[in-house]
C-alpha cells in the first residue's frame, strides 16, 4: 500500500490552535483511514517525540514524526492549514507532514520516509504542494518525490585547492531531521564549491565515511541531538557542533564556522588525537551543562562500585552481625575454610563478604574523582583523578573532596593537553607527562590547601545530620523524596542518590542516619514507576493509552527494582501531570521512611534486597502509601486537565459508570 492516500490528505483546514491539537487531529485522520490501531496511542508517541525537539522548520513547514506500535505500516498524513500553527520555529507552519513508522520497520520503509523528509528541502516541491488543488494531486507529488533516483556517479576526488568538510547528522528517531540536515548542508556546500560528505546516522541505516576522506577533511560538522557513533574516528579534527535542527535552518552558518575553525589553531577539536591526547570538542557548550555532564559521568562510573560493595557489606552484616565491621579483616587474615573462626562457617563467609564489599566501597571517592577527570580530559585525566580522590579519602574530605579533586585534576590535565609538544614528545604526553604533572598539581593542592577545609565542612555536615531529630529528619526525607522524583534518573535525582551512597561509609551501629537516608532515597525512587503502574494497569486503565498500559506492566518490575526511569515514558508524554504527582508521592514516602527509622545497608535493589532493610514493614508501607498517592494524583490531574472529544467523554463515562456499578455491587456483596 502507498505510504499516502487521498484519505490521508487534508487541504485548507483548521485543525486547532496548537501543535498538540494538530497532532491529535492528524492521528485521528490516520486512524480513520485504517492505518492506525489507536489514535490516542499514536498521538501520545508523537507528543513524546515532539517534547524531545520541536519539529517546526523554516518556511512554514512542520514534520512531526514518531516510531510507534500504533501503526502497522509506514504512513504519511499531510495537512495544509488555513490557520498556521506554531511548531517551535519562528514562522508558524501551514504545511504539516505527519510521519509515523512502525516499531521495527525495515530499512526500505524507513528509507522512503527519509526520502520524503529530504524532498522538503527542495523549494519547487514545497511550492507545488502549496499550489495543489486536490488530495490526489498531493499524493501524486509525494509519490514522484519518493520514486527511486537514478544512480549517481561516484564522487570525484577533491582537487588540491578545494576545501573538504565532513559531517554527521543524527536525531532521536533518525527519520526526518537527520536527512533534512544532511541535504541542507550538502546543498549549501555545493553552492560554495566546497566538497562536503555527510554520514547520516538514521533509522534507515548509515554508510560510514571513508577514513581517507575524514583524514583529508579540513573540519567536521556534528549536527546531532544524540551521541555520535564511533566519534573517535574524527579525533583531532576542528569541530563545529549544534543541534540537528540548526543543520536544517542554518547550514551556511555551520559551514562558515567549520571553515573558520579549520583556520584557527585554537579552535575546538574532537576529543583525542593520533597520540590519544585530549581536547574538548564542546567549547560552545554552556558552562552549567559541561559541569553537569562531568559530574554525572563520575557518578555513573562510581555507582557499580557502590552497588556491589554495599550489597556485599549488607550480606556480611546479615551473616555475621553488626560487630563484623570491627573484626572482619582479622578473621579473613587468620582464618580459612579449613581453619574456621569461633563463629563458624557463616561468620567466616560474612567476614569475607564484608571485606570484599568494604574494598569495593573504598573506591567510591577515587572512582568518582577519576571519572570526573576522565570526562574533562579523556584518558590522561584518569590517573590524576584517582590519585587525588585517594588523597581526599586520606584527609577525610570524603565525597565533596572527590568532586573538587576530580574537577581540579581534570582541569589541569585538559589544560596540559592543549600545550603544543614536539613530535618526539607527543607519545609520552598522555601516558607519562600529563598524568604525572596533573597528579602533582591536583593532589598537592588537595594536601596543602583544600583537604583541611573540605574535611571540616564534611565533619560539620555529618554532625548536623546526626543531630537531626523529629521534624528536621522528616523534612530531610521530604526534600530527598522530591529530588528523587523530580527528573526520574536525571541530574537532580542523581545528586540525591549520590548524597545517600556517599554517606554509607560513615554508618555504624551508633550512627544509623546514613542508613536511614539511603532507605528514604531508595523508597522514594521506587514510587513513580509503581504509582504509574498502579494507575495505568489497575485503577484507571481508560485514562491511559494502550502503549502506556503496556509500559505500566513493565513499570511494576522496574519500580520494584528501584529503577526510577520506569516512569519516563509516562513523564515524556504528559510531564505536567506525571511529574508533580510523582513528586507528591515521593515526598510522602521519604517523610514516612525517615519518621519511622527505616534503614537500608544496600544502595540499590528495591524489594530484592529486603534482607538488608531495617523495619521492613514500614519500608514497604511507606512505598505503598506513596505509590497510591501518586496514582490517585495523576488520575485526578488527567481528569481535570484533559479535553477529550464529546464522543470520547460519552464512551468513557458510560464505561466508568458500568465499572463503578460493578465495584459498588461487589462491595455490597462483601458487606
Amino acid at each position: 500500500m502507498s505510504i499516502i492516500t487521498p484519505e490521508l490528505v487534508a487541504l485548507d483546514v483548521a485543525l486547532g490552535a496548537t501543535s498538540g491539537d494538530v497532532i491529535d487531529a492528524l492521528s485521528t485522520i490516520v486512524a480513520g483511514a485504517g492505518r492506525a490501531t489507536d489514535a490516542h496511542a499514536l498521538a501520545a508517541d508523537a507528543h513524546a517525540r515532539e517534547a524531545q525537539t520541536s519539529t517546526g522548520m523554516p518556511g512554514g513547514i512542520a514534520i512531526p514524526h514518531c516510531r510507534t506500535a500504533a501503526v502497522t505500516e509506514p504512513t504519511l498524513a499531510f495537512a495544509r492549514l488555513s490557520d498556521p500553527v506554531d511548531f517551535g520555529d519562528d514562522d508558524p507552519s501551514d504545511l504539516v507532514f505527519f510521519i509515523a513508522a512502525p516499531i521495527g520497520a525495515d530499512t526500505d520503509h524507513l528509507a522512503i520516509l527519509s526520502t520524503i523528509a529530504r524532498a522538503l528541502v527542495r523549494e519547487e516541491f514545497v511550492d507545488a504542494l502549496r499550489a495543489a488543488t486536490s488530495a490526489p494531486e498531493v499524493v501524486s507529488l509525494i509519490d514522484e518525490a519518493i520514486a527511486p533516483a537514478p544512480a549517481a556517479n561516484a564522487a570525484a576526488p577533491a582537487s588540491s585547492d578545494q576545501r573538504v568538510l565532513v559531517a554527521v547528522t543524527a536525531c532521536p528517531t533518525g527519520i526526518a531531521h537527520t536527512y533534512m540536515a544532511a541535504d541542507a548542508l550538502v546543498a549549501e556546500a555545493k553552492k560554495r564549491g566546497i566538497r562536503l560528505e555527510v554520514e547520516t546516522q538514521g533509522s534507515s541505516g548509515s554508510t560510514a565515511l571513508d577514513p581517507a576522506l575524514i583524514a583529508a577533511a579540513d573540519a567536521v560538522i556534528f549536527a546531532v541531538d544524540v551521541d555520535v557513533r564511533d566519534r573517535a574516528r574524527f579525533a583531532g579534527k576542528p569541530v563545529v557542533q549544534g543541534p540537528v535542527k540548526r543543520g536544517v535552518e542554518a547550514p551556511g552558518a555551520m559551514i562558515d564556522e567549520a571553515l573558520a575553525a579549520a583556520a584557527n589553531p585554537d579552535a575546538a577539536r574532537v576529543a583525542g588525537t593520533e597520540t590519544t591526547t585530549a581536547t574538548t570538542d564542546t567549547a560552545s557548550e554552556h558552562a552549567g551543562r559541561k559541569l553537569q555532564r562531568w559530574l554525572l559521568t563520575g557518578v555513573s562510573y562510581m555507582i557499580p562500585f557502590v552497588a556491589g560493595g554495599g550489597l556485599l557489606i549488607a550480606i556480611g552484616f546479615g551473616l555475621a552481625g553488626y560487630d563484623i565491621n570491627a573484626t572482619a579483616s582479622d578473621i579473613v587474615a587468620s582464618s580459612s575454610l579449613w581453619n574456621l573462626p569461633d563463629g563458624g562457617f557463616w561468620t567466616y563467609i560474612g567476614a569475607v563478604a564484608f571485606v570484599i564489599g568494604a574494598a569495593s566501597m573504598g573506591f567510591l571517592v577515587p572512582a568518582l574523582a577519576g571519572f570526573i577527570a576522565y570526562a574533562m580530559a579523556d584518558r590522561p585525566g584518569i590517573a590524576p583523578g584517582f590519585v587525588v580522590g585517594t588523597i581526599a579519602v586520606m584527609m577525610n574530605a570524603g565525597f565533596l573532596g572527590g568532586i573538587v579533586g576530580g574537577l581540579l585534576a581534570g582541569l589541569v590535565a585538559a589544560s596540559l593537553t592543549r600545550i603544543p609538544a614536539p613530535r618526539w614528545l607527543r607519545g609520552l604526553m598522555p601516558v607519562v607527562i600529563i598524568p604525572l604533572l596533573a597528579s602533582i598539581a591536583a593532589s598537592g593542592a588537595m594536601i596543602l590547601f583544600l583537604g583541611g577545609p573540605i574535611a571540616w565542612l564534611m565533619t560539620t555536615l555529618t554532625d548536623w545530620l546526626n543531630s537531626l531529630t523529629g521534624v528536621g529528619i522528616v523534612l530531610l526525607g521530604v526534600i530527598l523524596g522530591l529530588m528523587m522524583c523530580f527528573d526520574l534518573g536525571g541530574p537532580v535525582n542523581k545528586v540525591a542518590y549520590s548524597f545517600a551512597v556517599a554517606g554509607l561509609g560513615a554508618a555504624s551501629l551508633a550512627n544509623q542516619v546514613p542508613l536511614e537516608i539511603m532507605a528514604a532515597v531508595m523508597a522514594s525512587g521506587m514510587v513513580p514507576p509503581l504509582g504509574l503502574a498502579l494507575a495505568s494497569t489497575v485503577l484507571a486503565r481508560k485514562q491511559f493509552t494502550p502503549v502506556e498500559r503496556e509500559n505500566g506492566v513493565a513499570a511494576w518490575l522496574l519500580g520494584a527494582s528501584f529503577i526510577s526511569e520506569g516512569a519516563i515514558p509516562f513523564a515524556a508524554a504528559d510531564p505536567l501531570r506525571v511529574i508533580p504527582a510523582s513528586m507528591l508521592g515521593g515526598a510522602v514516602t521519604g517523610a514516612l521512611s525517615m519518621a519511622f527509622g527505616v534503614t537500608s545497608q544496600a544502595p540499590h535493589g528495591g524489594v530484592f534486597v529486603l534482607f538488608a532493610v531495617g523495619n521492613i514493614l514500614w519500608f514497604l508501607l511507606s512505598i505503598a502509601i506513596g505509590a497510591v498517592i501518586t496514582a490517585v494524583a495523576v488520575i485526578g490531574l488527567k481528569r481535570i486537565g484533559r479535553r477529550p472529544s464529546a464522543a470520547t467523554v460519552e464512551a468513557a463515562g458510560a464505561a466508568d459508570d458500568t465499572e463503578a456499578s460493578g465495584v459498588l455491587a461487589s462491595g455490597a456483596a462483601r458487606a
